[in-house]
């Protein structure tokens, strides 16, 4: 299968079995959707045993006031102990939870399990001596280094809610979010480094607090605790400001850790949206850590022996679920790397691979085109004869990309988890079980053993399979968002008001002849193109399946004569060159060919990068401003604000039908 051509496959040849070998040693058998099904709380229950508790519940799940749910009612537990304490007390403090990597080549720690434990307590001591109670919110900007780690842990062993803001986000995005939580002390670092050059973050928290203060809010930010990471000549504000080293190194590693309830806050993850202001997810600390850990361990298939990469920043949720907590919990080793895939070289990521012998590797669709765009010769300079399971998070993966990750990165022989879940859903709802289900290229397969998904119409009918609609979430879950913070009328409205008892977040999907979920993306990516509705993301897979095509986003145009037109933004392989003269036309014959004539795009720019987040996500808003000629809109969330320059430049040269 490896030397087809993924254009001459069928639905049905694009289906890989499970190995033999991983389903007679997989964690989570066949018969849990059966057992699930037939006591969904008693499943979680089980689930939740896995955790070690201060007071065992007295009800897995209070679902008497939809749609604020309480789960493990009555228990009390600690995160930060099911993290760190409870694998050193059974005798793996030796064990390494962390191999940090730092973007510089010769920057990294081991860390163990006790190191961690040490370091937790004496930054839980740090923040209590800096006045931090239970109940106090703290906002962490740092750079991927394990300080940030220590952060998260030594709060959610205080009880004190923490919200982690992403360090390439701007002043004027951690003061909107420090205030909306009332956050009374921030954690970050002088800078970090960032493609071998170090990256300031110090400057932004000091603009960061001053609007906070101008806001007149209540209270403002008492202490601002300085990691020193690069040396960087830095303002600094003795009344307010101290050094990590100076009041964490010195604390004591002695610290007795409280039991918190279930339901207690466990922190507040804010979603970067462009307009409004920012939406305060709420995760409390049973359900969540029952859920991350858990799905964590099933759809990873974790071993004692593995070593597990997710390679996402813990400014995103999935650093938080599947970096820290899920991990963690569950007493992983794991690798952490501070820096980008092409720093200080292209194979910077293979490289790690090959040195730690990951097994497990976690990393988004975003970046996978961005390897398959540079070339399979980079990966192959590499030894990756350790990885056996690999991973796809953030959007659905194109089948194009699908195939090369398994081929390239995997040896043509490592299933695939294409899991879906979102910031809300806290953890993992959608995926293939290693060794249990088949995977097929772009399609994220089945819901997992205690979560109930349906896809369904307008008037909230399952739609059957073949047909396609809607995603909703008919029933409860465990690491499910609690409320918005300080607004609930608002989570009541964003998430459950479209149908009666049904979570539903806005995205698309359908259900092929044999049931399984393939997403469509965002409903309101969807077009209507002469009262055809399209999918912005089934027309990128078609362009992405051409051999000369590395990443397309898909936006639709407003067109007098079709209602919406479908305008296409493509980044060719470095081995493509320019393509050629023809390109754009061979790429329009293409999409007809794979699709129908109807998606065929009416416009196709070829651009050397596409508007992206600082967490890789595709900013098609701004392309849509392209697209219809008109002024591009906010840039600031942009990882890079000069792509947009570079493709309104070639605007001048894109053709259209």
């Amino acid at each position: 299968m490896a030397d087809q051509t993924l254009e001459n496959l069928s639905t049905e040849e694009r289906r890989f079995e499970p190995p033999a070998d991983l389903a007679a040693d997989a964690n989570v058998k066949e018969e849990a959707y059966d057992r699930a099904a037939s006591d969904r709380e008693a499943f979680w229950g089980e689930a939740a045993e896995r955790l070690d508790w201060g007071q065992r519940w007295d009800q897995v799940l209070d679902w008497s006031n939809p749609p604020f749910a309480k789960w493990f009612v009555g228990g009390t537990l600690n995160a930060a102990v099911n993290c760190v304490d409870r694998h050193v007390d059974a005798g793996n403090g030796d064990k390494v939870a962390l191999h940090w990597v730092g973007e510089p080549e010769d920057d990294t720690r081991d860390i163990t399990y006790a190191d961690l434990m040490d370091q937790v307590c004496r930054a839980a001591n740090a923040l209590t001596e800096l006045g931090v109670q239970k109940g106090d919110r703290v906002a962490i900007y740092m750079p991927m280094i394990p300080e940030v780690v220590v952060a998260m842990l030594a709060c959610a062993r205080l009880g004190a809610p923490h919200t982690v803001v992403f360090g390439g986000f701007s002043a004027d995005a951690l003061a909107s979010r420090v205030i909306d939580c009332g956050a009374k002390v921030i954690l970050t670092a002088d800078g970090g480094y960032r493609r071998g050059a170090p990256s300031a973050l110090k400057p932004a928290v000091d603009e960061a607090v001053a609007k906070v203060a101008a806001s007149g809010v209540e209270s403002g930010v008492e202490h601002v605790v300085v990691v020193r990471r690069t040396g960087q000549d830095i303002a600094w504000d003795d009344t307010r400001d101290v050094w990590w080293h100076d009041v964490v190194d010195a604390a004591s590693a002695e610290h007795d850790a409280p039991m918190h309830d279930s339901e207690h806050p466990l922190y507040v993850m804010y979603t970067s949206g462009t307009t409004g202001t920012p939406k305060g997810i709420l995760h409390t600390t049973g359900g969540y850590l029952t859920g991350t850990s858990y799905t964590h361990w099933a759809v990873f298939d974790l071993k004692d022996d593995d070593v597990y990469w997710c390679t996402a920043d813990v400014g995103w949720v999935t650093g938080h679920s599947y970096m820290v907590y899920g991990p963690l919990a569950n007493g992983a080793t794991q690798v952490m790397y501070e820096g980008t895939p092409d720093a200080p070289h292209k194979g910077r990521w293979w490289e790690i691979i090959a040195k730690y012998g990951v097994t497990i590797f976690y990393t988004a669709p975003t970046a996978i085109r961005t390897f398959m765009k540079w070339g399979d010769d980079i990966p192959a300079q590499h030894d990756l004869s350790s990885i056996r399971l690999l991973g796809s998070v953030g959007e659905s993966i194109n089948p194009e990309a699908y195939i090369w990750y398994r081929k390239n990165i995997g040896g043509d022989r490592t299933p695939i988890v294409d899991t879906w879940w979102q910031t809300e859903t806290g953890q993992i709802m959608i995926s293939p079980l290693p060794g249990v289900t088949a995977g097929k290229p772009g399609s994220a397969m089945k819901a997992l053993p205690g979560i109930s998904i349906d896809v369904v119409n307008d008037e909230a009918e399952s739609v059957g399979n073949g047909n396609g609609g809607y995603l909703v979430i008919r029933e409860p879950w465990p690491a499910m968002l609690r409320t918005l913070w300080g607004d609930d009328q608002r989570f009541i409205d964003t998430y459950w008001s479209r149908w009666d008892g049904l979570y539903f977040a806005g995205d698309g999907a359908k259900l092929d002849n044999d049931g399984d979920i393939w997403l469509l993306g965002r409903v309101d990516d969807v077009m209507n193109v002469s009262g055809h509705r399209l999918s912005t993301t089934e027309i990128e897979s078609a362009l992405v399946s051409h051999p000369k095509v590395a990443e397309a986003a898909v936006v639709g145009a407003a067109d007098d004569m079709t209602g919406q037109a479908v305008c296409a933004f493509v980044i060719l392989r470095e081995a493509a060159g320019d393509g050629g003269p023809d390109i754009v036309e061979d790429l329009r014959k293409h999409v007809a060919k794979e699709i129908g004539a109807i998606a065929k795009p009416r416009q196709i720019m070829i651009v050397p990068e596409l508007p992206k987040t600082r967490s890789g996500k595709i900013m098609r808003r701004l392309l849509k401003d392209v697209a219809e000629h008109r002024e591009v809109g906010d840039v600031t969330t942009l990882a890079d604000s000069t792509v947009m320059d570079l493709i309104k430049s070639k605007e001048g040269s894109s053709s259209e039908d």
